[in-house]
């Protein structure tokens, strides 16, 4: 593991809604202030290309992974140094996923992920489920890992990530009232059960039918949150220190004091 903290910008903003070029301009932006800040990485939100709450717009608006959107944040990306994830709505063929993946400094793409627990009815309307659990890259000798908004909260999901050796676990997420608890409580504990950062990145303000709670936060492996947000549009940076990762992993050693053969019912 490097010996260097990774500073990690998080992008708190909902962007504006079915207007792709106007979303890239502000990721551009953010890239530009989160670079300017010492940034590596830069987390913008579930969905933050297109919008979220766009009905059939999403649709109309999916691209491949290696879609012109791609080729735009693949620029951003390599103009001001550092790697950019970001969520989308994925075209495959029929299907339409709620898509995120990260993009290296250099432009190339490191990781694409599907969203796997879709929430509620009006996703499970509009995107088929991924099927894969544990999406990684390395970044800066990092391993990162990716999920999407409601994949956090499922304990399962996070301890696949923790047991194949997650260091930072980037969430672009749509969290929206009235589950603040979520960003709150739940975030900083699965940082801590699984002794990882987690970097929660969320829309802002009200979006058709749904209000989004920003409360964007990086979570450290104690359960301290290194960077919080507030509820309005916010860019907010921190950093992820293996050192502190290698000392928490070795004063709770949660992973190694498992007891697997107890847990067969889970599954």
């Amino acid at each position: 593991m490097p010996s260097l903290p990774l500073r990690t910008a998080l992008l708190q903003s909902s962007g504006r809604p079915g207007v792709v070029a106007e979303n890239l301009a502000a990721l551009d932006a953010a890239a530009g202030r989160a670079a300017a800040s010492g940034a590596r990485l830069l987390v913008a939100p579930e969905m933050f290309l297109t919008g979220y709450a766009i009905g059939d717009g999403l649709g109309r608006l999916a691209e491949p992974a290696d879609g012109p959107s791609y080729d735009a944040v693949a620029r951003i990306a390599v103009r001001h140094g550092l790697a950019v994830a970001y969520g989308w709505p994925e075209r495959d063929g029929a299907d339409v996923f709620n898509s995120a993946q990260l993009i290296g400094p250099d432009g190339s793409r490191l990781a694409g992920y599907r969203k796997t627990h879709l929430f509620g009815d009006f996703e499970r309307a509009h995107f088929s489920a991924g099927q894969q659990a544990v999406v990684q890259a390395e970044l800066d000798g990092v391993r990162v890992g990716i999920m999407i908004c409601y994949d956090v909260e499922f304990p399962e999901n996070v301890r696949a990530h923790a047991l194949a050796g997650t260091d930072l676990l980037l969430v672009p997420t749509a969290q929206m009232h009235p589950f603040e608890f979520v960003a709150e409580s739940v975030v900083p504990v699965r940082a801590f059960e699984n002794q990882m950062y987690v970097a929660y990145a969320n829309r802002a303000g009200r979006e058709g039918e749904f209000d989004f709670v920003g409360l964007s936060v990086l979570a450290g492996p104690d359960g301290v949150a290194r960077a919080r947000a507030g509820r309005a549009d916010e860019l907010i940076t921190g950093d992820v220190d293996p050192a502190l990762l290698a000392a928490s992993r070795a004063a709770n050693p949660y992973l190694t004091d498992r007891r697997p053969g107890l847990y067969t019912s889970l599954t």
